[in-house]
């Protein structure tokens, strides 16, 4: 049973990732567009950033899970970025104050940046 709740666990974390990378990826181009484009600025896009923010703690959760439970061993640095993207998210929230009059580029270069963490932490963790 053990064995079965680990590939399920693991497949789901290295499915995830994609949905981390690509959700995130589409939040920031998203925000990007709607900072010079006025139509684009819909509350949708708030939620849409949101949710795509709420997949990096769904994925450290599930690296968690197979680090705690499970026991995997770590590759150098990969649950860093994942720790990295959550301090990087409540950054971007803490500025939003004082950013405001540049929210949608906040949001944009910081929605990119998280992907970026996101491709980073990928690569560290497929073997060579």
């Amino acid at each position: 049973m053990l064995a079965n709740g680990f590939l399920t666990t693991r497949n789901i974390h290295e499915g995830w990732s994609w949905v981390v990378i690509i959700g995130n990826g589409l939040a920031g181009l998203w925000a990007l567009a709607a900072n010079w484009w006025e139509p684009l600025r819909t509350r949708a896009l708030w939620w849409f950033i949101g949710l795509a923010q709420f997949t990096v703690f769904v994925q450290v959760a599930l690296g968690a899970l197979l680090v705690g439970r499970y026991k995997v061993p770590l590759p150098e640095f990969h649950a860093f970025y994942g720790f990295v993207g959550i301090i990087a998210i409540a950054i971007i929230y803490s500025y939003r104050i004082q950013m405001k009059h540049r929210l949608y580029l906040l949001y944009g270069l910081g929605s990119l940046f998280v992907m970026g963490l996101g491709i980073r932490a990928m690569l560290i963790a497929t073997p060579t």
